[in-house]
């Protein structure tokens, strides 16, 4: 008999709150650049209530106008001082001197034939990102896919992210600033009558990067889309996607409450360390186990569980039967991703009849295993296909 990858029972918590540590600690060494311009004014985009408090007492203003700044910069979309109607000249004067409300800069945008849209944004340290906005074809609403780091440290095998070394994580501002920059590019800031269109409705952390591996910095950016003074997400509309980062889920889980996507993609652990190498560290068994703890989950609230469709490898029927028993108990869905391939990649989708037999086992236990159909391909703008051409040569 093998031994365990990790000790069970009380000691691995004591572990995995050692790990939580080391995983912060680790996320500092990629910490993204100082929100201070090179004129030394602060970027306010992506400062907690707290902080924008804070910097407006050092300069001599009253709390209640971090809360009119709020107003203006998260609900209003305004990035000029001078478009702040109930702030005073002067005010807006010594404001604009010492402070700018920031976005990433929209270096190209893509349009798929489904309407799919692909930005590049590149960031002020002239890193750039990729992020995707999905419209739905039933529904005059989308989502917005949020990169959460430039790179990826988790070299995932069928994902084009994965051949990109980790060039550093994105802060508050340019995690936040993704989903405001698709805004200005959608006019969906509140218009002079009130009307306010809500086609970008949800946000999916599903782009580049491990959300859990630059916690500090998507909490602190989600906390912002979801205060209800602003930008009012609610948690049900924000789904954060992690392909098993154990300790940070429960915190996550915690202090987020958002919905989770689990980057499940094979049901043995020999095949998920080969796909997913972070299985080495998590295996399957700690990651389902941590998805039960995870708060919240309910019939209303269901676990999503991502699984690509590569042909020959994990998409048996064996496979579909293994992957209920896995989840049985769990509130949960299945979606099917069918492979989205990229230059140099070595799988191939599944065929049709393999994804719709293996689709039929799920459903027949219970769990919605919908089918995604692949949007943005055209532009690689699919599910794995993001990647920029960075490499991590950061001045400080």
């Amino acid at each position: 008999m093998t031994a365990p990858r990790h000790p069970a029972g009380p000691d691995r918590l004591e572990l995995s709150e050692a790990e939580r540590t080391r995983i912060l600690a680790k996320a500092a060494q990629f910490a993204p650049p100082p929100a201070t311009l090179p004129d030394g004014r602060r970027d306010l985009v992506g400062l907690s209530r707290t902080e924008l408090a804070a910097e407006l007492a050092a300069i001599g203003e009253a709390p209640f106008r971090a809360k009119q700044l709020w107003h203006w910069i998260y609900h209003q979309g305004v990035t000029d001082f001078a478009r702040m109607s109930s702030v005073a000249r002067p005010l807006q004067e010594k404001l604009a001197e010492r402070f700018v409300i920031g976005r990433p800069e929209v270096a190209t945008v893509q349009a798929s034939a489904d309407e799919t849209r692909k930005f590049l944004f590149r960031f002020r340290d002239g890193q750039t990102a990729e992020t995707v906005y999905i419209p739905d074809p039933h529904e005059d609403r989308g989502a917005v896919c949020i990169s959460s780091q430039v790179g990826c440290t988790l070299s995932c095998r069928f994902c084009h992210t994965g051949t990109q070394a980790l060039v550093r994580n994105l802060g508050p501002a340019e995690i936040v600033g993704q989903f405001m920059a698709a805004r200005d590019a959608y006019g969906e800031w509140p218009s002079p009558k009130g009307e306010t269109p809500r086609l970008l409705s949800t946000i999916v952390l599903m782009g580049m990067g491990e959300p859990l591996y630059n916690y500090e910095n998507v909490a602190t950016a989600m906390k912002i889309v979801m205060d209800g003074e602003g930008i009012g997400l609610s948690r049900r509309r924000i789904t954060l996607s992690t392909s098993g980062v154990v300790p940070m889920m429960d915190r996550a889980g915690a202090e987020l409450a958002v919905n989770l996507a689990i980057s499940l993609h094979a049901v043995r652990d020999e095949l998920r360390d080969e796909l997913v190498p972070l299985n080495r560290k998590y295996p399957i068994a700690e990651l389902i186990a941590a998805a039960r703890r995870y708060p919240g989950a309910s019939n209303a609230r269901r676990i999503t569980f991502e699984y690509v469709m590569l042909r020959g490898l994990n998409d048996s029927p064996e496979d579909a039967r293994e992957l209920v028993s896995l989840i049985a108990g769990i509130p949960a869905k299945v979606n099917l991703i069918p492979f989205n391939p990229w230059p140099g990649s070595a799988y191939q989708t599944s065929t049709a009849s393999a994804i719709d037999r293996f689709a039929a086992i799920v459903n027949e236990a219970g769990f919605a295993a919908p089918v995604r159909s692949p949007r943005g391909r055209d532009i690689l703008a699919a599910c794995g296909q993001l990647r920029t051409e960075d490499r991590r040569q950061i001045v400080r």
